[in-house]
């Protein structure tokens, strides 16, 4: 027997290995072109056959809101400690997530998020140590066809020969839920998602946005106790990302059950998320609220994504003096070890040091670079105190900058914030 699970993307028959990494199913990354069923691949217009051991149906998700208090405490929603071992790269995430949270694994290229999601679902498995529970129920040793879970992939993985009704359907089917109720529930979903116009069109007649909310519906359509996104929008224009971002966060919000995104885009995490959890070198460096942050950012590359100079230091009344260069004054006043963080928009450079600024904050650099950021110039620097500076088009050209010019840099007090580290 061979059949896909839309929840997972994986073909659970015996003798064919779990996708590969990032979610692809084997071969070039696509669905077949004739989808797979028991006794044999059909032709373009037959629908697959459903698995005949159907997936568990444990209800629909709640709506939001509607959820008893205490849900974590009674041990709903997400408990899992995410152990992975591969080679030389070693993976350890501790995520509890209560039903109706949204929450981001974000992180550099290869930090392991993707690794993590497909730990979640089941493609890849846990090393000891590792645990998954959800709502109390322990799933690590489940297979990925058998769990109360849904994934939306980077590139969808939308059955081709199926047009977005029958896609949607595919998933209730395999749990063995009747045709003509299957295609009523994948109805039901299209037109929450503004495409009851769309469901007799094929993949390839849809746009990246439509595509984007049809393989958003067949997870949904299997009722899973927890939804997986992997880079969501990743595959779609601006303008597109735009408008399906916001659709995506208005569905995100009505979901009661568990929902983790990952994302590299600090954009779609702040948007879409409750809490981030960040993640670098496999292993958790911060979590928290967006807001909170991108206001304490506690590593380099956090600092670098919410656009922020970051040091680290010890804290004397309102003096940091940093573990590696000189002093800054702060308007906080703090003792021991802290964080000091200031926007690249609150440097003001000059080309001679400065005579009479207010500012309490000095320090002499040189231009590492200069590069277009958004409608204003980033200035790199290095010297007493490296840092970024963002310049007008024409505040750059009164200075004369180019790489190797001494400049001076000045930053009030008032425009830091320091924070305990």
């Amino acid at each position: 027997m061979t059949g896909v699970n839309p929840a997972t993307g994986e073909n659970p028959a015996p003798g064919n290995g779990p996708a590969a990494e990032g979610g692809r199913a084997p071969g070039d990354g696509q669905s077949s072109g004739n989808g797979p069923t028991r006794t044999g691949r059909p032709g373009p217009d037959r629908e697959p056959a459903p698995l005949q051991k159907p997936v568990p149906d444990h209800g629909p998700a709640p709506v939001k809101g509607t959820a008893p208090a205490g849900d974590t405490a009674a041990g709903q929603g997400l408990d899992a400690r995410l152990v992975v071992d591969r080679g030389t790269f070693h993976l350890d995430v501790t995520l509890s997530v209560a039903p109706g949270d949204v929450v981001a694994l974000l992180g550099p290229n290869g930090a392991g998020k993707t690794t993590a999601l497909r730990a979640l679902a089941g493609l890849t498995p846990l090393s000891h140590g590792g645990r998954l529970r959800l709502d109390g129920v322990r799933l690590d040793r489940t297979p990925p066809e058998s769990r109360p879970v849904g994934v939306v992939f980077q590139d969808y993985l939308l059955f081709p020969h199926l047009t977005a009704l029958d896609n949607v359907a595919f998933g209730p089917r395999c749990q063995g839920v009747p045709k003509a109720e299957a295609r009523a529930r994948a109805a039901a979903w299209l037109d929450r998602m503004g495409l009851a116009d769309h469901a007799g069109a094929k993949p390839r007649r849809l746009s990246g946005g439509q595509a984007q909310r049809v393989a958003l519906a067949r997870a949904l359509a299997i009722r899973p106790r927890l939804l997986l996104l992997d880079e969501p929008l990743a595959a779609l224009d601006a303008r597109t990302r735009l408008d399906v971002r916001a659709g995506l966060r208005r569905h995100l919000a009505e979901f009661e059950a568990v929902a983790v995104l990952v994302t590299h885009d600090p954009l779609d995490a702040m948007v879409l998320a409750d809490r981030l959890v960040v993640v670098e070198h496999g292993r958790v460096v911060q979590e928290g609220t967006p807001s909170d942050i991108a206001r304490h950012p506690r590593t380099d590359y956090i600092a670098q994504l919410v656009g922020l100079n970051l040091y680290r230091g010890r804290a004397e009344g309102h003096t940091v003096r940093l573990d590696a260069g000189p002093a800054i004054t702060t308007t906080e006043e703090l003792a021991g070890p802290v964080f000091v963080a200031f926007p690249p928009g609150a440097v003001t450079l000059y080309r001679d040091r400065p005579t009479g600024s207010s500012a309490r904050n000095l320090w002499q650099g040189e231009v590492a670079g200069l590069e277009t950021h958004g409608d204003q110039i980033r200035v790199d620097l290095t010297g007493e105190l490296p840092l970024a500076a963002d310049l007008t088009t024409v505040a750059a050209a009164e200075l004369g900058l180019h790489t190797g010019a001494p400049v001076w840099a000045t930053v009030k007090a008032a425009q830091t914030h320091a924070y305990p580290a």
